[in-house]
C-alpha cells in the first residue's frame, strides 16, 4: 500500500498512473526524455509495451498522444509545465482542443518553485494558456493525496485535461482523504470576514495565512480552486455573498489566471473587493523556491497582508 502523504505531486502522479495501467489497459504513458523527473519512469518499468519514450520532441508526442486517443487508447502525455504549454500550444490546440480529442496532458515542474533551473524553465504562463482553449479541462492540485483523485477524475472522464504538478513535496492538506470533483472547489476553512481563493501550492500558504489573521480576530474563509476550468462559479459567488470581499493567491501570472478568473465572475455576478497575489508581469530569476516565492510575494504573510487589505475596502464600502 502506497503512502501517498510522502510523496511530492509528481511522484503520487508516477505511482498511481502504474497502479491503474495494470488494471486499465487503454492506458499508455507518453515522455519527453524526462521520465525520472516527470517520474513516468515507474511506468515505463512496469508496462513497457504501453509506454512511448518520444524524446525531445515535445510537439510530436502530443500529436501521437492525439492518435493514440482515436484509436481508443487514454493516452497520458507528461513533460515539464513550460514545454507542456509554450513549446507546444500549436500542436495542443489543433490535435487536442479541436477534436476534443482524450488526452490527458500531465505537466510537472509548475510555477516558479522550479528555482534553480531559472525563467526558461519556470512555467508562469501555462494556466492562462490551457484556460484559454475551448474544450480542455485545467486542474492544479494542493498536495499529493488531491493530485491521486485529480487523475482517477481525468482518466475516467472523457475529454482534454492539462493537469500541473510541482517539482517539490508540499505539505500535506488532505492527509485525512480527499473527495475531489472535477469543477468544484473544497472550503477548508469558513470565516465571516473575507474568503481567500486559492489553488496548487498557494492552497496551503492561504490555510497558514488565515491562521495567523485568526490570530488578529480576523475569520477567513478558505477555498481550495483545484480546478480552474471549469471554475465553481457558484462557489466564488457564495464567497462573495457571505464574507463581501475576496483574495486569491497563485503561482501564476496574475493576467490570465485564477485572479482573472475570479474577477471576471464577480464582476457579472456580484461585484466585491478583490485582490491578487500573483507574479506581477515578470520573469523571475534563479534561486532557491522559498527564496523566488519570497521575491514574489508568494507567501502566508503577504497574503494575510492582502486579505487586510480587502477587508478595509470593505469597510469603506459599507461606511
Amino acid at each position: 500500500m502506497i503512502d501517498y502523504t510522502e510523496l511530492s505531486t509528481r511522484e503520487a502522479y508516477g505511482k498511481i498512473i502504474t497502479e491503474m495501467g495494470a488494471v486499465d489497459t487503454r492506458i499508455v504513458v507518453l515522455d519527453a526524455d524526462l521520465s525520472r523527473s516527470v517520474m513516468t519512469k515507474y511506468f515505463a518499468q512496469a508496462h513497457p509495451g504501453r509506454f512511448f519514450q518520444c524524446g525531445l520532441a515535445e510537439q510530436n508526442m502530443i500529436s501521437i498522444a492525439a492518435g493514440l486517443a482515436s484509436c481508443g487508447k487514454i493516452p497520458l502525455a507528461s513533460t515539464f509545465a513550460v514545454f507542456a504549454s509554450c513549446r507546444c500550444f500549436d500542436q495542443v490546440r489543433m490535435c487536442v482542443a479541436q477534436p476534443k480529442a482524450n488526452v490527458k496532458i500531465v505537466s510537472t515542474h509548475g510555477g516558479i518553485t522550479v528555482g534553480e533551473d531559472g525563467s526558461s524553465h519556470q512555467a508562469i504562463e501555462d494556466l492562462a494558456l490551457y484556460c484559454s482553449l475551448p474544450n480542455f479541462n485545467v486542474i492544479a492540485p494542493s498536495d499529493s493525496i488531491e493530485t491521486v483523485e485529480a487523475i482517477k477524475a481525468a482518466i475516467a472522464t472523457d475529454g482534454p485535461f492539462y493537469v500541473r504538478l510541482g517539482r517539490s513535496k508540499t505539505p500535506v492538506i488532505y492527509a485525512n482523504g480527499c473527495k475531489f470533483k472535477l469543477g468544484q472547489a473544497d472550503m477548508l476553512l469558513d470565516g465571516r470576514d473575507a474568503s481567500i481563493i486559492a489553488t496548487g501550492i498557494m492552497v496551503s500558504k492561504s490555510i497558514e495565512a488565515a491562521n495567523l489573521l485568526k490570530l488578529d480576530g480576523v475569520h477567513c474563509r478558505v477555498l481550495n480552486m483545484s480546478t480552474l476550468k471549469p471554475v465553481d462559479r457558484l462557489s466564488i459567488i457564495a464567497a462573495a455573498a457571505d464574507t463581501g470581499a475576496i483574495v486569491t493567491a497563485e503561482e501564476h501570472l496574475l493576467h490570465g489566471g485564477l485572479g482573472s478568473i475570479v474577477a471576471q465572475v464577480l464582476s457579472a455576478n456580484i461585484p466585491v473587493p478583490l485582490v491578487s497575489i500573483g507574479i506581477d508581469d515578470t520573469y523571475c530569476q534563479s534561486g532557491k523556491p522559498d527564496e523566488l516565492l519570497e521575491m514574489n510575494g508568494l507567501t502566508a504573510p503577504a497574503i494575510a497582508a492582502a486579505v487586510r487589505d480587502v477587508v478595509t475596502k470593505k469597510n469603506k464600502r459599507y461606511t
